[in-house]
């Protein structure tokens, strides 16, 4: 049994949704389009957000620069997303098992990852797991939080 909780912010009753789960620290043009391009598959997009003592422990003590809540509260406000929940418990549960006991509940018809996600392979095992599609879409080139951050731009 995973160790891992969804804290829905924005609830999705629907099942057979689009599931991205991340970080989305500062939320830019490259998620923006990511997610746009997910729900435009048809299914209704939910997004998991990591919360706050996950991301520190995998991205160091300066991240997240926003709270789990905001990052949240930006996303359940696009348009293309259906859905929003706050993925909480210990660091070390990141496997494709803990993900399938999370998501397991949810019916996902689908997960969705970025071209070159160094987690595509557990990605795609945990969906076959749960019945669902692994879909993997193309990052935008040169959009990612650590390079604005790293490159100390707004």
């Amino acid at each position: 049994m995973s160790s891992l909780e969804a804290v829905w912010v924005q609830p999705c009753e629907q099942p057979g949704t689009a599931v991205v789960t991340g970080v989305f620290d500062i939320l830019h043009v490259g998620h923006v389009r990511y997610l746009s391009s997910v729900a435009e598959r048809g299914l209704p997009l939910v997004v998991g957000v990591e919360d706050d003592p996950r991301v520190r422990a995998w991205k160091g003590p300066s991240r997240p620069l926003n709270p789990a809540a905001e990052r949240a509260e930006v996303l359940a406000a696009l348009r293309c997303v259906s859905g929003v929940f706050i993925v909480s418990g210990p660091p070390e549960a990141h496997g494709p098992e803990d993900y399938i006991d999370l998501l397991a509940p949810m019916r996902p018809g689908a997960l969705a990852h970025t071209a070159g996600d160094p987690h595509a392979g557990g990605r795609c095992a945990a969906a076959a797991l749960l019945g669902a599609q692994c879909w993997e879409l193309e990052m935008i080139p040169g959009r990612s939080t650590t390079r604005i951050v790293n490159a100390g731009l707004g």
